[in-house]
């Protein structure tokens, strides 16, 4: 795999991730059995179907948890802690057979895609749920699964136009960047007042 492909993929999976982790892993791990695709670095993990099994059945949980109203911005919520390392893990692995700063430069920047991709769909679902009809949800998480797993089938077969949706995507979440500052405000606030609610 060429060096343009390599970036994409991490680019893709890093970025992917932060929108739908398991959906990502998953559509990868097929892709990669169904279309004898061989993925560079460490990625090949993705192909067990051990993981892919998972990753499939952790989707079809979240396919429905993310389209009820509040209880999405419940599983963002937790998944802000998942979703974010995963992607750098990810992007970390695709560079699995470079040297060790180029590795951790892939990991600081996966994770930094994840997050800003996280926190754009966290914080538009955020303020989805202040709508008062549930249709806008629904439509989000579909789109959203949708544009998670074309973008990791563009990243294997058109790697360039990849960076195209990354840069749109990047360029959203700059837009809103202020609500997603007071989204992972509020997910302090949420940590410290649960640490609260637990210290003796």
């Amino acid at each position: 795999m060429s060096l343009i492909s390599t970036i994409a993929l991490a680019m893709g999976v890093s970025w992917t991730s932060g929108i739908n982790l398991y959906a990502s892993v998953a559509t990868l791990g097929l892709l990669s059995r169904f279309a004898g695709l061989q993925l560079p670095g460490e990625l090949d993990v993705v192909t067990s179907w051990w993981v892919i099994g998972i990753a499939s059945a952790l989707y079809c949980v979240e396919f429905l948890a993310d389209k009820v109203p509040w209880i999405d911005s419940t599983w963002d919520l937790i998944h802000t802690f998942i979703r974010v390392p995963a992607g750098a893990i990810l992007a970390a692995t695709t560079f699995g057979e470079f040297d060790r700063s180029i590795q951790l430069i892939a990991l600081l920047l996966g994770g930094g895609l994840a997050l800003s991709s996280h926190g754009t769909k966290a914080a538009t679902r955020a303020i989805l749920n202040t709508s008062p009809e549930p249709v806008s949800n629904v439509v989000a998480s579909v789109v959203e699964d949708i544009v998670a797993i074309v973008s990791m089938i563009v990243a294997v077969f058109v790697p360039v136009l990849l960076f195209v949706i990354v840069a749109i995507g990047l360029y959203i979440s700059y837009l809103i960047l202020p609500r997603i500052i007071r989204f992972f405000q509020r997910v302090g606030r949420s940590l410290r007042g649960l640490r609260g609610a637990t210290s003796p």
